[in-house]
């Protein structure tokens, strides 16, 4: 038996959230001796895909092959069907982003296996296999009981320690024998640049209505720009053409999980708290002592923003400066 984890990449780099499931399937491990078996589709170095083993991973299968590059959620669903048979492994692991929830259940299906989405935090039981799950939004905690002999989990990030645990490990070329059958053609593919991707950031600074206006981002953007962070915005926001529908986050827009994420007027909609509800340290800043995002957030500062910001702005610099 072993434990299969779906690798994600980005422009040839493992994403930060795969090293997570990686992670967490080695603290299953540790009560199952399973080893963890890691699939990465696509161009990715050897020295790249080296990089999983440092969390565990004592097998990495790559598939590289020109007729494999495009995502294709059907074809995909198949091999790592095939791979999960030749490795008999009972456990899928996927990251709970859009390609993870798109193969998560077709894969469960194709292999009759039970399936928990949205999972956060490591088994409360390995056998049986009972995970806790997200419902409602975030608002709400449910435990599910895997009955099937195998199952497929969608992970969210940070639902587990993560820690460094290096393996010897064996990378394998490997060569399907499904057919690929991509249905998908890309033309081409245009990189957004100099900018922090919002679902890799480790810290997000993220603006709300209470700004009044989008002329007032520029300390926004500054103290991003001090704490090396992500920018994001709140739905209403985007609406109101202030910023990029692209730095939304929310329910209906970027589902992100970073290690520190500080809101500036944002009041706290059940939409916008499903978005951010995997954040580590959720830091909120506003004038309004009951806004619902103070239930929320770790650490609160009641105030104007225009007269926080520039105070933690500076605070900020003298502390890099030291």
């Amino acid at each position: 038996m072993s434990i299969i984890v779906f690798s994600e990449n980005r422009t040839g780099k493992i994403k930060k959230h795969s090293l997570d499931a990686v992670a967490y399937a080695a603290h299953i491990s540790k009560s199952t001796s399973q080893p963890i078996v890691a699939i990465s589709i696509g161009n990715v170095s050897i020295e790249e895909l080296a990089v999983l083993a440092k969390y565990g991973a004592s097998k990495i299968i790559s598939v590289n092959k020109e007729n494999w590059q495009n995502h294709d959620s059907r074809a995909y669903t198949k091999l790592i069907a095939e791979i999960v048979e030749k490795e008999n492994a009972n456990m899928v692991i996927f990251n709970h982003s859009n390609i993870g929830k798109a193969l998560a259940p077709r894969l469960s299906v194709r292999l009759k296996a039970g399936l928990a989405s949205n999972v956060v935090a490591l088994p409360v039981t390995i056998s049986p296999l009972v995970f806790t799950r997200k419902s409602y939004n975030g608002s709400a905690f449910q435990h599910m009981q895997i009955n099937s002999a195998k199952c497929v989990v969608t992970l969210n990030p940070n639902s587990c320690e993560v820690t460094e645990n290096q393996v010897a490990v064996n990378i394998v070329d490997y060569t399907p024998t499904v057919e690929a059958e991509i249905k998908t053609k890309v033309e081409n593919v245009d990189l957004v640049t100099g900018k922090i991707l919002l679902t890799e950031a480790s810290i997000v600074v993220s603006g709300g209505r209470g700004l009044k206006s989008g002329d007032n981002w520029k300390p926004v953007e500054e103290l991003a720009a001090a704490l090396g962070a992500g920018l994001a915005c709140s739905r209403p926001v985007s609406d109101e053409g202030w910023r990029s529908h692209e730095e939304h986050v929310g329910q209906t827009g970027k589902i992100i999980a970073p290690d520190l994420y500080i809101a500036i007027g944002i009041s706290g909609a059940i939409q916008h708290i499903g978005g951010i509800s995997g954040t580590k340290v959720i830091v909120a800043i506003d004038k309004d002592k009951d806004a619902p995002i103070f239930s929320y957030a770790n650490y609160g500062i009641i105030g104007d923003a225009f007269t926080v910001l520039p105070n933690l702005i500076n605070s900020v610099k003298k502390f890099k400066a030291q």
